[in-house]
């Protein structure tokens, strides 16, 4: 049971996908309202609990890929930012040995895409969660076995708010955001851009038709996170992802 957001795990299971040939290398959101009466503070201990032991769990994970040189990437966004399209192009033109875990709450869609892509895949599929947590990455680790020296890459489930606060082990945390979705997120969820390391601005392509302001996001995010960089991109065209490759490349566990 996770308290802090009302959701459980107990439906998440983890499917591994054949790798590619040709390449060598319980979540319901009942979210109930204080009522008078309501004893809070058991809720609130459940939930610093729930925490610390998936920050345990998290610096496992971290210890297991640091012993083995893979440097890990929490990937977050809202559904269709364009996560996966991004992780298609960066394992076609990186030059470095790519692994995923793909979350979802249903479906193989998207591990199924990066194995095509060419990357070794496992998919976690959280039922009715609505994030995935150190527990399940370590399960997925254990399925994966991501290649010693590489970028394994956590796509997470789709969500501006719960992802934010669990530590799955990465080096970094990344935040794709799309100019379909309006330049207003860093201020309606703060706690996911406070906690990025980079914010990608996907979709450029399409900003001659849409009513966005890429200055305003930029100076948004840097409002709840001055040391955050942004970084637009299109991963349709192609556009500017040489930029997203040189930081990637940067992301060594000496840097």
């Amino acid at each position: 049971m996770c308290a802090t957001c009302g959701c459980g795990d107990d439906e998440a299971r983890v499917t591994t996908l054949d790798e590619p040939h040709d390449h060598g290398h319980g979540h319901s959101h009942d979210h109930p309202h204080s009522r008078a009466g309501d004893v809070r503070t058991h809720t609130l201990d459940l939930e610093v609990a729930v925490l610390a032991k998936n920050d345990e769990l998290a610096g496992a994970n971290r210890r297991w890929l640091a012993e083995r040189g893979i440097t890990a990437l929490n990937l977050m966004s809202s559904p269709g930012a364009g996560k996966t399209t991004l992780l298609e192009r960066t394992i076609a033109e990186l030059g470095r040995p790519v692994s995923v875990i793909e979350g979802d709450q249903e479906t193989l869609f998207d591990a199924e895409r990066i194995r095509r892509a060419g990357a070794r895949a496992v998919q976690v599929n959280t039922g009715a969660g609505c994030h995935l947590d150190a527990a399940m990455v370590a399960r997925a680790l254990e399925s994966l076995q991501p290649e010693a020296g590489g970028l394994l890459v956590v796509e997470n489930v789709g969500n501006l708010v719960c992802p934010a606060l669990f530590d799955l082990g990465e080096r970094r945390k990344v935040v794709v955001i799309s100019v379909t979705e309006g330049d207003d997120k860093p201020l309606k969820y703060p706690h996911m851009f406070a906690a990025a390391d980079l914010v990608v601005l996907n979709k450029t392509d399409l900003l001659p038709y849409v009513d966005f302001d890429p200055d305003r996001l930029a100076a948004d995010a840097r409002a709840v996170n001055p040391a955050v960089r942004v970084l637009p991109v299109s991963a349709r065209t192609g556009d500017n992802l040489g930029a997203w490759f040189d930081w990637l490349h940067a992301q060594t566990l000496d840097s």
